[in-house]
Order: structure tokens, then C-alpha cells, then sequence
């Protein structure tokens, strides 16, 4: 039985492992042979029967021996044979917790399946996918990532962040002294006071026109040099906001008396959320107008620009045409690790040297692993024509160059059977003999199982 309490203290790798040894190895010391019992077999003409007293059936059996040379694999017999034989012990072979390995034989609890410790799948008929294999490079996703550069040429004079930080939108990056700046906000200033002039001057025409002091035509002049003095204000003001000026610093602009120290002090803002993932600003250097001077995006997902073939192209839109196409990439740095992701467009225009075009997968990349400017491998899931037998990847046990799968027998107890396997893709892999289509396989956990049969090669065999 299971103890779902130590389940729950314990970490899931130690409780797999001592589920299954608790369950399919509770051993006892074995009584020591007499000398009668390890006395020389009697010879025969068939080496094959050649064994000690005692373990003649043992051995046919595929139960223990002195020698296991010629002892032939549970792979290799009939599952008929193997419930059949028994063992040293007087039962039969696969309900001894001491000898049920040899027969390749596994006693599983319900509770590790029902816990879902190990999985069961089915043998089903499957297309075979035909993986498109394109070389790419990793790129930021454009909708995630800006380029900062000072719209006018100057001195940098702080920087208020570094690479890798993180910045919201709004937030004071670097300052700049810019003589064209200074100029503007000159020139900003100059048109509000001539505003303000202008103003004042218009409301006491309008007083004195109202007495009958004023004539219509002194009213309609000081309206119409107040008009002129907003208009400069206004292009004043636009100028200053293209030259990058933030719209709070000019409304702050517009209440000072005195620009002081501030006077052509350009802040770059961030525009978006994001981190800082590259920069080249540094305090004292000079800036030029256009330059970029750090970035700012995230990189998950990023963007990955893969190069199509021509004569790919058809079959490439066609499949991409019924919905996004599944695909990995891959990437010299971590050759182990399958970043998941989407081809969801093709490019319009087809190089004229390479005769490629660019097909663009999105990848998720929420450790930052994929880094923009890397060579990647990109494989695209294309359907083939072929309909095959296959199981779940994980089901698919290996050992000295021997397949087999875990398919349940009767009650808790499960056997190993050899498979002839063929092509794998997308965590499937086809099967052309060994089992049929329905045929239940221990998948997800099968390692567990393919431990207790391999126990004697780690020692643990039982009376040796």
C-alpha cells in the first residue's frame, strides 16, 4: 500500500524510486545452500541443461543459476512461458518478490497510477510528421523593443540607469545638454512673454474700447498681435516637443522665470515598459542626433528569422494557411534544451540571391536564454502521408540495445515486451512490430519500472 503522508514529506524522485523497490523488491535473506545443494550437475549433451541440483527448472525458467551466460532473455520467451515457470522458491516465478525481475516482470500499485506517479498510455495510429529542418537568427520581437536616441545633438551629462534594469514607461533614463535645445527653450520663453504682452494689451483695449475711449481699429490691433503671439507660442512649443522635450516639461517650462542650470538639459524618457538590454550611454561622451544610445524591450518571445527555401515555399503556406505551425528551435548553447514556438508568417518578398524567404517563428524564452543575434536550428511540424502505429516517447525503454515497453498483464503486474521501433518526431515514435494498436504502455514514469527488472545489474540480484 502507499503511504500518501510520506508522500507528501518526502521529494517525488526518492518516493518513486521507493515505492517500486518496496513494493516489487521486499527481500529476505536466503537460507545458505547445503552442500548437497551446490554439488556439480550431472552432464548432459545439451549445454543448456546443464545446471546444479536444485535449479534445473529455475534456470529453463529463467530463474537463478550459477552461470547466466546462456540464460535466455525474458525478451525473447513467450509471456505464456514466463507466468508459467516457476522459481527456487516453490511459487511461481513472478510472484516472488526475490525472482520476478528475471522474468522481466514488474508488480505495480494502483496507487502509483492512480497518483499519477506512472501514466498509461495507449498504441495508437498516428500521422507521421515530416520535420522541415531551416537554419534562422534570433531577433527581438519588433513590437517589444525601442531604440532610445536624442533628437538633437548634445553632451551627455547623467545616466540614471543600467544594463539590465528594469524601467517604466516615463522613467528618467539619461540627460543631455543640447545648444539647440537651450536655444528653443530661449526662443519658447521669448514667445511667451510676448503672449503675455499681447494679452494684457488686448484686455485694456477692450476696456477702454468699451468707454468709447479706444477706436475700433486700436481693439481690432492689439487682437490681432495677440493672435500672432499665440501662434508663436504654439510653434515654439512644438519645436521643443520634437526635439524631445517631454510635454510635463513643458508645462513646467512654461511657469519658469528662469531656466538656470536647466537651460538645454534634454531628459530622455523611457517610452514603454521594459528592461534595458543594451546601452551605450556614457556620462561625458558626446551624443549625436539619430544615434541610439541604449534599448529597451523584453525577450519573451522573441522573434526568430528563419530562411525558407523556394521549392519549401507551397507546401510551407498551404500548412500555414489551416493555422499557426508548430516549431523548435534550437540554438548552440544549450544543445539540449527544445525552445517551443510558432511559425505564424512568411515574408512577402523572396531574396534574390539566397532564393529564400524569411518565415518568422515566435518562441517563448521566459528564462532570456535566447539571446537576440544567435544562430538557431529551426524545425517546423509539417504533416506527412504516412498513418503509423506509434506510442508516447517516455514508453519506449532501451537497454543494451534492446526496445521494449511495460504492458500490463494481469492484476498489478506488468511485463516487459520487446518492440521493433522506426521514426520519431514531436514525442512520438513508430512502432513496426512487437505490440498492437490499443495495446496500453506504461508511459510517463516507465523508468521506474525498467529499474526494478535492471536491479541485478546494480547488485541487487537474490540468491547468488
Amino acid at each position: 500500500m502507499c503511504d500518501d503522508t510520506m508522500t507528501s514529506r518526502i521529494g517525488r524522485p526518492m518516493i518513486l524510486v521507493g515505492l517500486m523497490f518496496a513494493i516489487a523488491c521486499g527481500k529476505q535473506v536466503p537460507p545458505s545452500r547445503s552442500p548437497a545443494e551446490t554439488k556439480p550437475a550431472r552432464e548432459d549433451k545439451n549445454p543448456r541443461t546443464q545446471v546444479s541440483d536444485g535449479h534445473e527448472s529455475a534456470k529453463l525458467a529463467g530463474g537463478h543459476s550459477d552461470g547466466e551466460g546462456d540464460q535466455v532473455s525474458d525478451l525473447d520467451r513467450p509471456v505464456e512461458e514466463l507466468f508459467g515457470a516457476g522459481c527456487e522458491h516453490g511459487v511461481k516465478t513472478f510472484e516472488c518478490d526475490e525472482c520476478r525481475y528475471e522474468m522481466g516482470v514488474v508488480k505495480v500499485a494502483p496507487c502509483l497510477v492512480e497518483g499519477g506517479l506512472i501514466r498509461i498510455a495507449q498504441a495508437v495510429m498516428r500521422t507521421v510528421e515530416a520535420p522541415l529542418a531551416l537554419t534562422g537568427e534570433v531577433r527581438f520581437d519588433e513590437r517589444r523593443v525601442t531604440h532610445l536616441a536624442p533628437r538633437t545633438d548634445g553632451v551627455i551629462r547623467a545616466v540614471h540607469v543600467q544594463l539590465g534594469d528594469r524601467v517604466k514607461g516615463g522613467q528618467a533614463l539619461i540627460e543631455v545638454d543640447s545648444i539647440v535645445l537651450g536655444d528653443a527653450q530661449g526662443e519658447y520663453l521669448v514667445a511667451r512673454a510676448s503672449l503675455e504682452l499681447a494679452a494684457r494689451t488686448l484686455e485694456r483695449q477692450q476696456a477702454l474700447r468699451r468707454e468709447g475711449v479706444s477706436s475700433q481699429r486700436e481693439a481690432l490691433e492689439a487682437g490681432q498681435a495677440f493672435e500672432a503671439a499665440d501662434i508663436r507660442v504654439r510653434a515654439a512649443s512644438e519645436r521643443l516637443l520634437r526635439l524631445g522635450l517631454d510635454t510635463s516639461d513643458l508645462k513646467s517650462l512654461g511657469g519658469a522665470s528662469r531656466l538656470g542650470s536647466a537651460r538645454g538639459r534634454l531628459v530622455v524618457r523611457a517610452p514603454i515598459d521594459g528592461r534595458v538590454v543594451e546601452m551605450h550611454a556614457v556620462a561625458g561622451e558626446a551624443a549625436k542626433a539619430g544615434e541610439s544610445t541604449m534599448v529597451i524591450g523584453e525577450t519573451d518571445p522573441v522573434w526568430v528569422l528563419a530562411d525558407l527555401y523556394e521549392d519549401n515555399l507551397g507546401t510551407v503556406q498551404d500548412r500555414l494557411g489551416k493555422g499557426p505551425v508548430a516549431a523548435v528551435v534550437t540554438v548552440k548553447a544549450f544543445p539540449d534544451q527544445e525552445f517551443l514556438g510558432t511559425l505564424d508568417l512568411l515574408g512577402s518578398v523572396m531574396d534574390r540571391e539566397s532564393r529564400t524567404v524569411k518565415a518568422r517563428v515566435s518562441a517563448a524564452n521566459p528564462d532570456g536564454k535566447l539571446r537576440p543575434g544567435m544562430f538557431a536550428n529551426v524545425k517546423l511540424g509539417l504533416p506527412g502521408d504516412d498513418v503509423v502505429l506509434a506510442i508516447p516517447r517516455p514508453a519506449l525503454m532501451i537497454d543494451e540495445g534492446r526496445s521494449f515497453v511495460f504492458v500490463p498483464h494481469h492484476g498489478d503486474f506488468w511485463v516487459r515486451r520487446p518492440v521493433r521501433v522506426g521514426r520519431e518526431w514531436d514525442g512520438w515514435v513508430e512502432i513496426k512490430g512487437g505490440i498492437q494498436a490499443g495495446q496500453k504502455v506504461a508511459a510517463d514514469g516507465a523508468f521506474l519500472l525498467k529499474s526494478d527488472v535492471l536491479r541485478s545489474k546494480m547488485g541487487a540480484g537474490c540468491a547468488d
